[in-house]
C-alpha cells in the first residue's frame, strides 16, 4: 500500500473559554498525496483554518489537539515538540497565511525575511542566502528582485506581497504547501496569476498542495480532489469532477448554486439560508439539520454516519441510505 505524504485521522481540536472546552474541528480524517491538490471549502468558521493550523501544530494557546492521528511523510506529528516541529515547519511543510501584511514582519526588508529560513534550515550563508533568495523572488515573478530584496512590505502591493510569501513558503523545497485563502482581498486577475503560481511550482516542484478556500471558483481552478466542511466536520469528500458534476450533500450544492455564472445570463444565485452553528450548541443529529429543507426528525435526532457513494466518493448526510429512500429519489 503507498504511503499518504499527510495522512490525518480523527482529528479533533478543541478550544478551552471560560465557558469550558468548545469543539472547533470533530472526528476529520483526509489524506494528500504528493504532487495533489486538495481543495478544503466551507463557509467562514466552519474549521477549515483550524485543522490546518492543527496540522501545522500552530493552534492559538488555549486550542488542543484532543484526539486523532497526523501523519506526515510517515511521521506522526502529534506529540512531538516544539523544536521537533520547527524543524518540519518551513522545510518540510510550509504554509501561506490569509493576510500577508500581518503574516509578513513590518520591521523587516523583504531580503531578511527569506534569508531566514535559507539560513536555519540549509545552513546558508547571508551571501549564499541572499543569492538564493533573489533567484526565488524572480522564480515567482517578482521584477526588479534585487530592489525588492531591500524593501519592507508595505513597500509593495498586495499581489507582491503575497508573491513574497510564496517565495518564502517554497525557499526550502517544501514537500507539503498549505495555502489558506491565498488569494483573499486581492483584484480577480492578481488572484488568477497567484493560483496559476501556485499551480505551476506545484508540478515543478512536485509538492502536495492543501489549498484552504470558501470559493468555489477557486476550487475549480485548482483542485484535484475537494473535502467540503461543515461546522467542524467533513461532510462530502472527493475528486473535483464529482463534487461539481454530482453533489449530494444539500449543503454542498448550495455552495455550488451560490457560485456566479458569467456563462448563463439565465443564472440565479441561490443563497443558503440561516448561519452556522454555534460552538456553545449541543447538536445530537446532523449539524445541518436547521438549514436543509430535506431535514426529518431521524436528522435531527441521529448524527449520519459517512456515506460510501463510490470509489472516492463519500458523503455524510442521510439522504443517502438506502437506495430505494423515497426522499433520496427525490432529491436526485
Amino acid at each position: 500500500m503507498t504511503e499518504h505524504l499527510l495522512d490525518v485521522n480523527n482529528l479533533v481540536t478543541s478550544f478551552r473559554t471560560a465557558d469550558g472546552n468548545l469543539t472547533a474541528v470533530r472526528g476529520v480524517s483526509f489524506s494528500v498525496e504528493q504532487g495533489e491538490t486538495l481543495c478544503i471549502v466551507g463557509e467562514s468558521g466552519c474549521g477549515k483554518s483550524i485543522t490546518s493550523l492543527s496540522v501545522m501544530q500552530l493552534l492559538p494557546k488555549n486550542g488542543q489537539i484532543d484526539n486523532g492521528s497526523i501523519q506526515f511523510d510517515g511521521k506522526e506529528l502529534t506529540g512531538l515538540s516544539q523544536d521537533e516541529m520547527r524543524q518540519i515547519r518551513g522545510n518540510d511543510i510550509s504554509m501561506i497565511f490569509q493576510e500577508p501584511m500581518t503574516a509578513l514582519n513590518p520591521v523587516f526588508t523583504v531580503g531578511f525575511q527569506i534569508r531566514e529560513p535559507l539560513k536555519i534550515h540549509l545552513g546558508l550563508s547571508k551571501k549564499e542566502a541572499t543569492q538564493k533568495g533573489i533567484e526565488l523572488l524572480k522564480q515567482v515573478g517578482i521584477p526588479s528582485p534585487e530592489k525588492r530584496m531591500n524593501q519592507f512590505p508595505h513597500e509593495l502591493s498586495g499581489g507582491m506581497r503575497q508573491r513574497v510569501m510564496i517565495a518564502i513558503a517554497l525557499a526550502c523545497n517544501p514537500k507539503l504547501l498549505i495555502a489558506d485563502e491565498p488569494t483573499t482581498a486581492l483584484d480577480v486577475t492578481i488572484q488568477s496569476q497567484i493560483l496559476d503560481l501556485i499551480d505551476d511550482l506545484k508540478e515543478e516542484l512536485n509538492m502536495g498542495v492543501v489549498m484552504i478556500t470558501h470559493d468555489m471558483g477557486v476550487v475549480a481552478e485548482v483542485a484535484d480532489r475537494v473535502m467540503v466542511m461543515y461546522a467542524g466536520e467533513k461532510i462530502e469528500e472527493g475528486d473535483v469532477e464529482t463534487i461539481f458534476n454530482h453533489p449530494k450533500h444539500p449543503y454542498t450544492k448550495g455552495l455550488l448554486k451560490s457560485v456566479p455564472n458569467v456563462d448563463d445570463a439565465d443564472h440565479n444565485l441561490e443563497p443558503i439560508a440561516g448561519s452556522l452553528p454555534s460552538l456553545k450548541e449541543e447538536i445530537v443529529g446532523c449539524r445541518f439539520f436547521d438549514r436543509c429543507e430535506f431535514a426529518t426528525e431521524k436528522c435531527r435526532s441521529q448524527s449520519p454516519p459517512s456515506f460510501a457513494v463510490s470509489e472516492g466518493h463519500s458523503v455524510r448526510c442521510w439522504l443517502q441510505e438506502g437506495s430505494h429512500d423515497e426522499r433520496t429519489a427525490n432529491y436526485s
